[in-house]
């Protein structure tokens, strides 16, 4: 059976004493070094095209036996399942600040209940285009531990610091709502059981900066009446530039009979966008009702147009006339005159 192999990340939560914000799974942590005026959660680091930076990252062992780890940069992303934070894996393609920074050491081997604490150097191109370049410098056990089910499945864990890279230049702040969609699922009679809707969306960073969107959720039904008016929780409170995220909003007491729209409005710093989408519903009992009735009556408009349909005679073909034929006499069968 082919084996898979997972990566858990932890991108940055809360025996060595390590800072409270550090990356830590509890193993081990992952942290940028403190500065002297003030420990630092994350890097927080500014230059311009052709620029190189120089900084330190902290490996922390909080296990009884030394641990190594695989070192390496990463460009980050947004999940699709919840627009988590997460970062490229050491086999994927890097185009930001994974292809940009170096660890002085790839590898390194941190003692039980000890730190070790690597330079490392980002370098940016002199293209680099303006904005944020999210990313992170990821300390990686490359052990494959077995994964829990019936499948093979390797697991890799890692923890991550995160590096928020803000190159200069015009910063452009852009939100989009975008294919908005109206799930209902309806009881089979009206009246006996709760009508409820899912709403799904698309967030759609199209700007250069990282955004901390906030949504609102506004349904109307016939007449204008309002029927739903909240603002979503279930939100990533970071979406990356040009990461798209596809979110869905259950609607519990959705209506079982009417017909409007919905729409979502997406604010961030510098932006705002809205999309809709319209929405009939219909209990199913009353759905096949309408249906029957529709079917029967094209059956029986059908059935009185063919009974009113006056009838045709089959045209009969016109009578052939023949003419009787005539036999000729011969010219020697002719009687012949006596000359006188």
């Amino acid at each position: 059976m082919r084996k898979l192999y997972v990566l858990l990340l932890t991108a940055l939560l809360g025996c060595v004493t390590v800072p409270s914000y550090a990356a830590d799974n509890g193993s081990w942590s992952v942290y940028p070094v403190s500065t002297r005026l003030a420990a630092r959660p994350y890097f927080y680091l500014s230059a311009d095209p052709g620029q190189t930076l120089r900084d330190k990252v902290t490996v922390a062992n909080k296990t009884g036996g030394p641990l190594t780890f695989r070192l390496y940069a990463a460009d980050a992303y947004n999940t699709v399942r919840d627009g988590g934070f997460a970062v490229r894996t050491v086999r994927e393609k890097q185009r930001g600040v994974g292809a940009w920074a170096e660890p002085a050491r790839s590898r390194v081997t941190v003692p039980a209940h000890g730190s070790v604490t690597v330079p490392f150097t980002l370098r940016v191109p002199e293209r680099a285009e303006p904005g944020d370049h999210p990313g992170a410098l990821v300390a990686l056990d490359e052990r494959v531990e077995a994964g829990d089910g019936s499948l093979a499945v390797g697991v890799q864990r890692a923890v991550a610091a995160r590096v928020y890279l803000r190159v200069g230049g015009p910063t452009v702040p852009a939100l989009a709502v975008e294919k908005v969609r109206v799930s209902h699922h309806q009881p089979l009679v009206p009246g006996f059981g709760a009508a409820t809707a899912t709403v799904s969306y698309t967030l759609h960073n199209t700007g250069n900066v990282t955004l901390n969107p906030k949504v609102r959720l506004r349904a109307e039904g016939l007449f204008g009446r309002t029927l739903l008016a909240r603002g979503l929780t279930e939100v990533p409170s970071e979406l990356l530039p040009g990461q798209r995220v596809r979110l869905s909003e259950p609607w519990s007491g959705a209506p079982q009979l009417d017909w409007g729209d919905v729409t979502l409005t997406a604010d961030a710093a510098g932006t705002r966008d809205s999309a809709s989408a319209s929405f009939f519903a219909l209990p199913w009992l009353v759905a096949a009702v309408v249906a029957a009735g529709i079917a029967t009556a094209v059956v029986v408009i059908r059935a009185r147009r063919d009974r009113a349909r006056p009838s045709v005679p089959a045209r009969r073909s016109p009578p052939v006339r023949t003419t009787p034929f005539r036999r000729r006499s011969s010219p020697s069968a002719r009687p012949s005159r006596s000359r006188r």
